[in-house]
C-alpha cells in the first residue's frame, strides 16, 4: 500500500515503492529468521520494520540493516523463539508519501520438547518425590500482551477519555465528561469532530465500515454484553480484546465456562463477560489489528440495596413508580422491562435523586401490555419487582356522569387515602400554617354528626387547604369531616365525606377534567340527611388521565376560610397594583389594613368585592405604598407583603455602542460590555440566539456592580448570531441586543451538479454557490480534476463568483474523471465538492479488422499481419489486441493486454508448441475501448519450413591460450536437421576431440590445445535440401618470449640506429611483432615510437644534450612479452671525467614543459567532466585554459585549479556547447608550453 502525502509531485522525484517485497518465511525455534527487501523512491526512502503483536526495539533481538552490495533492506531476527511469530510489517518513507507491505512469520518448536514433555509425564506417574520433578512442573509465567496506550502528560486530559467518546452515544456526553473532569463542553466537542475524523481514516485501513455500537451493559442474566456491525477488508486480520490495556482470551460463546466469549453472526460481532465480578469493572476495547475500533467502560459499584424494588398494580391510564435505594452513591444504573433495557424518553422517566442515592422509574400511561417484570441492575447486584395493570372500571362512565361503586370499596379506598395522609402531614394546629395544606378535624359524635373542621394556609403561599375528618362513636356512624377545599392550583375542590352507616349508600362521581366535583348527600338507616359531601373519583374527558382523590369539607352553614389568600407583590412605581384574596362563601364583608392600619378607599386605594373575590387596588404606587397589607374578616386573616420599585435601566451611551455588530475572524475573540447604574438584587444573564451563556469553557462572563463582560473565545462560525443581555430584578427586567459576525471561509459548493456538454473533448459542469459564505463574499471557484485511475489531482480552473459555470476542454474521449470545487473568500478556501465519476463523451468503437494472413510459420513463433478496420468509430486506432485459439479447443487466449495494445499491423506470436494448429483473430482498440474481433485466421501449424542449412552469425577467426581448450560453437538453422562433419584444414579431425550436439547448435571442444591445433576448421552441414559450410581460422598461441639485447649505434648525427635479436617465438608464430618505446631527459616518460614491427631494427631521431633510454616489446594475439632495455644514449656517453676546484654551481630555471598532457573526454550530456595535465618549470609558469581560443580562466561554468603543476579544470554538467578544443598555454621569463585536447558531448 502507498500513500502520497502531497497532491503533486515535483518533476523527477517520486514516492517509496517496493522493487521487491519481503516474503513470507517459517524457521525453526532458535534459528535465524531474514526478511529481505528492495525500495525505490527519490529522495531514497527510510525504511524501518515493526510487528503487530509486539515491539522490535530490542537491538539484540532485531537487527535492521541495508547491504550495500545487494541493495537490500534486511531485518534479521536471532534466535527466534515461538511467541516471535507474527506478521512484520516493513515501511519505506520519503518527504512524498509512504510505503508498506507484510511478511509472516512462522516458528514452530523443535523436537526434543515435546519428548522431554513426554518423559515428564512418566515420571509424574511413578509419584517420584525428587525436588528436581518439582523444578520442572513449574510452570512458566505468562506474559500479559499490554495493549500500546498514548502516555498522559501532565495537564493533559486522560486519552482513555477520547476512546470513549468517540464510541459513546450524544446522551451520555456529559456524563462522561463529569466523570473525567471536563467542563469546557464546546472545545470537547471541536476536538472529538477532528478526533472522529481521525478514527475513521485509522478505521478505514482494516475495515469497510463500523456502525450500530451498543455500549457494554449488565443484562438480567448477571451477564454484560455489547455488540456492533462491522465488515473487515481482510477476513483474516486478528481481533483483540483488552481490558484496561492488558489483552483478553476469549471464546466463541459455545462454552459457558469462558470467562470472554466472542459471537459472530454475518457482520454482527456480540462480546460477552459471563459470572461478572467487582473485579471486572474497566474499560474495555476492541482492536482489529493495531486499529481501535471501539472503547466503552463498564462501572461495577460496590453497593448493596437498602430498599428494593416493590410491586406496583395500577388502573390502565395511571403511572407506575418504581424506587430504588442504595447503600452508596451510584450515578447511574440500568433499568430493564421483561429482561429488555429502556431509556428515559416519552415512555419511561428516569430519574436520579442529587445524592445519587435513589433511583426511580415512572411508566407512564400505562397499558396491559406494560405489565410484567422490571429490573434495577446496579453491577452485580439488581432487584426485581412485577407491575399489574388493570382494565379502568369507569373507562365506560368518562364524562360528568360518573360510575357507582359499592359502600366497601369506597370505604377500603378512603381508608387508604386517609393513610397516605396521615403520613404525608405535619403535626399542625387548629388554624395554624400547615405544610401541606392540610388540618386535623376532630371526631364526629356518630354516622350523622360532623367533625370539627381544619384549617390552614397552605404551604406555597397560594391559598389555603384544609380538610378534617371524624370517626363516629355509635353504631351507626361512618367516616365525618368537613374541610375547606381548594387550593390556589385548584387541586382540591369543595366537598366532604359523608356520613356512612351500614345501610346508607354514596355514590361516585367525576368531572370532566377529572377533579373534584360535589358529591350526593349520603343517607343513614332512619333516612335523615347526614348532609355529607361523596367524594368523587372523575375521569378526564379527553384522555386516559388518572383520576385526582380529594376529600372536601362537610355541608355545615356559617363557618368561613379562605379559598384564596394574598399572595405578596413588586410593584413598579408610578404604576397601579392589585391585591386580591378569595372566600368560600359571600356573606361576609372583611377589613383591610396597612401595617396595622385600618384602610378605606379614600387613602389613594379602591377596595371592591364581587361575590366570594375580595380586591384592594393601589392606582399610583409610591415608596410610601410600600409595607405590609392584611385582610381580615370573622378572625380569619391573610397578608401579603407590598414592594415598590423601579425596572433595571442600562447606560444610555453603553446601550448606543453595544447596538453595533461585533465582526471577528474565526479562532479569535469576541468581547461584549455593557455599563449601567449600580443597582440592587440585579440578576444578570447572557443569551445567544435564545441560550443562556453560562461562564466557563470558552465563554468567560464578567459580571460587576456597574458593568458586564461577555468573552467568547476561539470564536466558530456557528457562533454567529444575536447577542442579548438580561438585567432582572424583583420588578421586572429590561434586555439589550447585539449580534456577533464570525467571517470564516465559506462552505463547500452545493449540489446537485449539472453536466450542461459531454462531448469527446468538452466537459461543461455547473453547480450551485455554497449555502454559507463564511460571513464575506464568494471570490472565486478553484476546480481540481483527476482522472480515474491516477492518484494525483491537478488544478484545471479558477473563475470568478459569478461564475457557476465551467468548461474543461482537455479530456479525453471514454475517459472517466472526477473533479473537486471549491469556493474561496477572502478568510479562504472551503471544503471540496468531489463529483461521481463522468465520463467524457460516448463510446463509439471501431470497426473488426482484416482476417489475420500467416506470413511465415516456425516451431516457434508464427508471423501475422493484417488491414485496418473500414469504421474506426470517429477516434484514431490505438492498437491492436490479438488472441489464438488452439485446435479442438473453444478457448481464446489473449496474447496482448488492452493496456499494451500491438502498435502495427503485424505480429510475431511467439507463445505457440510445436507441432501443434492454431487460428488467430485481432480486434481493433480506440479511445472507447475494444471493437468487434475479426474473422479467424486460416489453422496453421508451428513447425519450421524445409530450408537449406543456414549458419547464423558465426566467427571467423578466434585465439586461444596454449593449454586452454578450444570451443567451437557454431549455430545453424535447418530442416530437416542436417548431418554436422567438421573438418581441419581439409582433413577430418580427430576423433579423440568431442562434438556436441544440441538444438540448432553444433559446438567442437578441444580439451587442451597445442600450437599444432592451429588451423582452419570446416563445419559442413548437409541435408536433402542442400548444403552448407562455414570455415574458422583458429590460432593457439601464448605470450611471447621478449626479444634479444638492444644495441644502439649512431651512423648519422641526430639519428640513432636501435638493434635488437629477435625473440624465440618469431618463426613459430607469423602474428608476432615489435614495439619501441622511447624515455628522454627532457620530458621523463615512457612514450611509444614505433608499432607492429617485423623487422628487428629501427631508426629514430634525437636530440642533442639530452640522456636517451629505449625498450623494445615482442607482441602477438595474446599481448605483450616482457620488455628488453637499451644502454643509455646521451650526454654523458664517452665523457672523461674532470677534477675542478671550482665548486659547481646548479642552476634550476628552465622554461616550461608538459610532462602529462591532456587527454581526449566523450562524456554523456549532463554528466561531469574532469580535465588535467601535469606542467613543471622553473619559476612557476602561469596557466591559462582556452576554449576554442577563448580564455576561459575567469568564467564561472569552469572550476580550475593549478597544485603543484598539476593543472585541473572541471565542469559539473556539459552541454552541447560545451564541446570543442580545450588547451592549455604554460608561459614563463625562459619559454611557453601548450597542449591541447578534444570534448566530445554525447546526446
Amino acid at each position: 500500500m502507498i500513500t502520497q502525502y502531497v497532491k503533486e509531485l515535483p518533476r523527477g522525484k517520486t514516492t517509496p515503492d517496493f522493487t521487491r517485497k519481503p516474503i513470507a518465511s517459517t524457521v525453526q525455534e532458535g534459528r535465524v529468521a531474514m526478511f529481505k527487501a528492495v525500495v525505490s523512491g527519490d529522495p531514497a526512502p527510510t525504511v524501518t520494520w515493526t510487528r503487530n503483536k509486539g515491539d522490535t526495539s530490542d537491538p539484540e533481538q532485531y537487527k535492521p540493516r541495508y547491504d550495500e552490495r545487494t541493495r537490500e533492506h534486511v531485518l534479521e531476527i536471532v534466535n527466534v523463539q515461538v511467541e516471535q511469530a507474527d506478521t512484520y510489517k516493513c515501511f519505506a518513507t520519503n518527504q512524498f508519501g509512504k510505503a508498506m507491505c507484510t511478511a509472516s512469520l512462522s516458528v514452530f518448536a523443535v523436537g526434543f520438547k515435546k519428548k522431554s514433555k513426554s518423559n515428564d509425564t512418566s515420571k509424574k506417574d511413578g509419584q517420584t518425590n525428587d525436588p528436581e520433578d518439582f523444578r520442572k512442573m513449574l510452570r512458566k509465567t505468562t506474559i500479559v500482551k499490554k495493549r500500546k496506550e498514548k502516555p498522559k502528560k501532565e495537564g493533559e486530559i486522560d486519552p482513555k477519555f477520547w476512546e470513549v467518546m468517540l464510541s459513546s452515544k450524544k446522551s451520555d456526553y456529559e456524563r462522561i465528561c463529569h466523570e473525567f473532569g471536563v467542563t469546557d463542553y464546546r472545545w470537547m466537542l471541536k476536538q472529538l469532530n477532528l478526533k472522529k475524523k481521525e478514527k475513521e481514516v485509522e478505521q478505514a485501513k482494516v475495515v469497510e465500515n463500523v456502525e450500530n455500537m451498543k455500549q457494554i451493559e449488565v443484562k438480567t442474566s448477571g451477564r454484560a454484553e455489547f455488540e456492533f456491525d462491522m465488515k473487515l477488508k481482510d477476513t483474516n486480520s486478528q481481533i483483540y480484546l483488552y481490558k484496561d490495556g492488558e489483552m483478553l482470551h476469549y471464546g466463541d460463546g459455545t462454552d459457558d465456562s469462558s470467562k470472554h466469549n466472542m459471537k459472530k453472526s454475518g457482520d454482527k460481532y456480540k462480546f460477552s463477560i459471563n459470572n461478572l465480578g467487582l473485579n471486572d469493572g474497566g474499560l474495555y476495547q476492541v482492536d482489529v489489528e493495531d486499529v481501535n475500533i471501539i472503547s466503552t467502560t463498564l462501572a461495577i459499584p460496590n453497593v448493596e440495596f437498602d430498599g428494593m424494588l416493590k410491586d406496583a398494580k395500577v388502573v390502565e391510564g395511571q403511572d407506575a413508580v418504581f424506587e430504588g435505594v442504595f447503600s452508596g452513591p451510584v450515578p447511574q444504573i440500568t433499568w430493564c422491562a421483561n429482561d429488555i433495557s429502556v431509556e428515559h424518553g416519552d415512555k419511561y422517566n428516569i430519574t436520579v435523586s442529587e445524592d445519587k442515592l435513589t433511583h426511580k422509574l415512572v411508566v407512564k400511561n400505562c397499558k396491559k401490555e406494560d405489565k410484567g417484570v422490571y429490573t434495577a441492575i446496579a453491577g452485580i447486584k439488581s432487584s426485581r419487582a412485577t407491575l399489574a395493570v388493570d382494565e379502568d372500571p369507569n373507562a365506560k362512565g368518562k364524562g360528568r356522569g360518573g360510575a357507582s361503586e359499592g359502600a366497601d370499596d369506597l370505604a377500603r379506598r378512603l381508608a387508604e387515602e386517609q393513610a397516605r395522609l396521615q403520613r404525608e402531614k405535619d403535626e399542625a394546629a387548629r388554624r395554624g400554617k400547615g405544610t401541606d395544606g392540610r388540618g386535623d378535624g376532630g371526631d364526629g359524635a356518630d354516622g350523622r354528626g360532623d367533625g370539627a373542621d381544619g384549617r390552614g394556609d397552605g404551604a406555597d403561599g397560594r391559598g389555603g387547604a384544609a380538610d378534617g375528618r371524624g370517626d363516629g362513636t355509635d353504631g351507626h356512624g361512618g367516616f365525618g369531616g368537613d374541610g375547606c377545599g381548594g387550593d390556589a392550583t385548584g387541586k382540591y375542590g369543595q366537598g366532604g365525606l359523608g356520613g356512612l352507616d351500614g345501610s346508607g349508600g354514596s355514590r361516585l362521581g367525576g368531572d370532566a377534567t377529572g377533579k373534584y366535583r360535589q358529591g350526593a348527600d349520603g343517607k343513614d338507616g332512619s333516612g335523615k340527611s347526614g348532609k355529607d359531601s361523596g367524594m368523587g373519583l372523575g375521569a378526564d374527558g379527553l384522555g386516559d388521565q388518572s383520576a385526582v382523590v380529594g376529600s372536601g369539607g362537610d355541608g355545615t352553614d356559617g363557618k368561613v376560610h379562605f379559598a384564596s389568600g394574598l399572595t405578596d407583590k413588586n410593584a413598579l412605581r408610578g404604576k397601579p397594583a392589585e391585591l386580591v384574596c378569595k372566600l368560600n362563601t359571600d356573606k361576609f364583608d372583611g377589613v383591610w389594613y396597612k401595617d396595622g392600619n385600618k384602610l378605606i378607599s379614600n387613602d389613594g386605594v379602591v377596595i371592591s368585592k364581587d361575590g366570594c373575590t375580595h380586591k384592594l387596588i393601589i392606582q399610583n404606587c409610591k415608596d410610601s405604598d410600600a409595607g405590609l397589607y392584611h385582610f381580615e374578616v370573622n378572625g380569619c386573616k391573610t397578608e401579603a407583603m407590598v414592594r415598590v420599585g423601579d425596572l433595571p435601566e442600562f447606560d444610555p451611551d453603553a446601550l448606543q455602542k453595544f447596538s453595533n455588530p461585533v465582526i471577528v475572524k474565526a479562532g479569535q475573540s469576541a468581547s461584549f460590555k455593557m455599563s449601567f447604574p449600580p443597582q440592587a438584587s440585579l440578576e444578570i444573564k447572557w443569551f445567544k440566539n435564545g441560550l443562556e451563556l453560562l461562564d466557563g469553557g470558552s465563554v468567560k462572563v464578567v459580571k460587576e456592580s456597574n458593568h458586564s463582560r461577555l468573552q467568547i473565545k476561539d470564536c466558530l462560525r456557528s457562533d454567529t448570531g444575536q447577542i442579548k443581555i438580561q438585567l432582572k430584578n424583583p420588578f421586572g427586567s429590561i434586555e439589550a441586543l447585539s449580534s456577533l459576525i464570525v467571517l470564516d471561509r465559506p462552505g463547500p459548493p452545493r449540489g446537485p451538479l449539472e453536466v450542461n456538454e459531454n462531448t469527446s473533448s468538452v466537459l461543461e459542469l455547473k453547480w450551485n454557490p455554497p449555502k454559507d459564505d463564511g460571513g464575506s463574499e464568494v471570490t472565486n471557484y478553484i476546480i481540481e480534476r483527476q482522472q480515474v485511475g491516477q492518484n494525483t489531482w491537478k488544478r484545471v480552473g479558477d473563475i470568478s463568483a459569478n461564475h457557476l459555470t465551467f468548461r474543461d476542454r482537455n479530456v479525453s474521449l471514454g475517459k472517466r474523471y472526477i473533479y473537486r470545487i471549491y469556493a474561496e473568500n477572502l478568510e479562504g478556501v472551503s471544503e471540496a465538492m468531489e463529483t461521481e465519476k463522468i465520463m467524457a463523451g460516448s463510446l463509439m468503437f471501431p470497426g473488426p479488422p482484416g482476417t489475420p494472413k500467416v506470413v511465415s510459420a516456425f516451431k516457434n513463433c508464427i508471423n501475422l499481419t493484417w488491414t485496418p478496420p473500414e469504421k474506426d468509430g470517429g477516434n484514431k486506432i490505438l492498437g491492436y489486441q490479438l488472441e489464438k485459439r488452439k485446435k479442438d479447443t473453444n478457448q481464446w487466449v489473449t496474447l496482448n493486454p488492452l493496456k499494451d495494445p500491438i502498435q502495427d499491423l503485424k505480429y510475431a506470436v511467439k507463445d505457440v508448441s510445436e507441432g501443434s494448429e492454431y487460428e488467430f483473430r485481432v480486434t481493433a482498440i480506440n479511445m472507447s475501448g475494444p471493437g468487434e474481433p475479426s474473422a479467424p485466421s486460416m489453422m496453421v501449424c508451428a513447425k519450421n519450413p524445409n530450408m537449406k542449412p543456414h549458419f547464423k552469425d558465426p566467427e571467423d577467426f578466434m585465439v586461444v591460450r596454449s593449454g586452454n581448450s578450444i570451443r567451437i560453437k557454431i549455430n545453424y538453422e535447418a530442416s530437416p536437421p542436417p548431418d554436422i562433419t567438421w573438418l581441419k584444414n581439409g582433413e577430418p579431425i580427430s576423433p579423440w576431440n568431442k562434438i556436441i550436439h544440441a538444438d540448432g547448435t553444433c559446438t567442437l571442444v578441444i580439451p587442451s590445445s597445442k600450437y599444432s591445433d592451429s588451423g582452419v576448421y570446416t563445419i559442413v552441414a548437409k541435408n536433402s535440401i542442400g548444403q552448407a559450410s562455414f570455415d574458422i581460422e583458429v590460432r593457439v598461441t601464448d605470450e611471447p618470449k621478449p626479444p634479444g639485447p638492444v644495441v644502439l649505434e649512431q651512423v648519422v648525427y641526430g639519428k640513432v640506429i636501435i638493434t635488437w635479436s629477435p625473440s624465440p617465438d618469431h618463426n613459430k608464430d607469423d602474428r608476432l611483432h615489435y614495439m619501441v618505446e622511447e624515455y628522454n631527459s627532457n620530458t621523463r616518460i615512457w612514450r611509444r615510437i614505433a608499432d607492429h614491427l617485423l623487422c628487428t631494427t629501427y631508426t629514430t631521431s634525437i636530440q642533442p644534450g639530452q640522456e636517451y633510454h629505449f625498450r623494445v616489446y615482442a607482441k602477438n594475439d595474446m599481448g605483450f612479452s616482457d620488455p628488453s632495455k637499451s644502454p643509455t644514449w646521451g650526454v654523458n656517453i664517452n665523457k672523461v671525467p674532470m677534477s675542478s676546484t671550482v665548486s659547481a654551481v646548479v642552476n634550476l630555471e628552465r622554461p616550461p614543459s608538459i610532462l602529462v598532457p591532456l587527454k581526449l573526454h566523450t562524456p554523456p550530456k549532463g554528466y561531469q567532466c574532469y580535465m588535467t595535465c601535469a606542467v613543471r618549470g622553473c619559476p612557476s609558469p602561469y596557466i591559462a585554459w582556452y576554449h576554442d581560443g577563448i580564455c576561459i580562466n575567469s568564467h564561472n561554468n569552469y572550476y580550475i585549479t593549478n597544485t603543484s603543476g598539476v593543472c585541473s579544470m572541471y565542469i559539473l554538467r556539459v552541454q552541447p556547447e560545451d564541446s570543442g578544443e580545450y588547451k592549455v598555454v604554460a608561459v614563463n621569463p625562459f619559454g611557453r608550453a601548450e597542449c591541447s585536447s578534444t570534448l566530445k558531448v554525447k546526446d
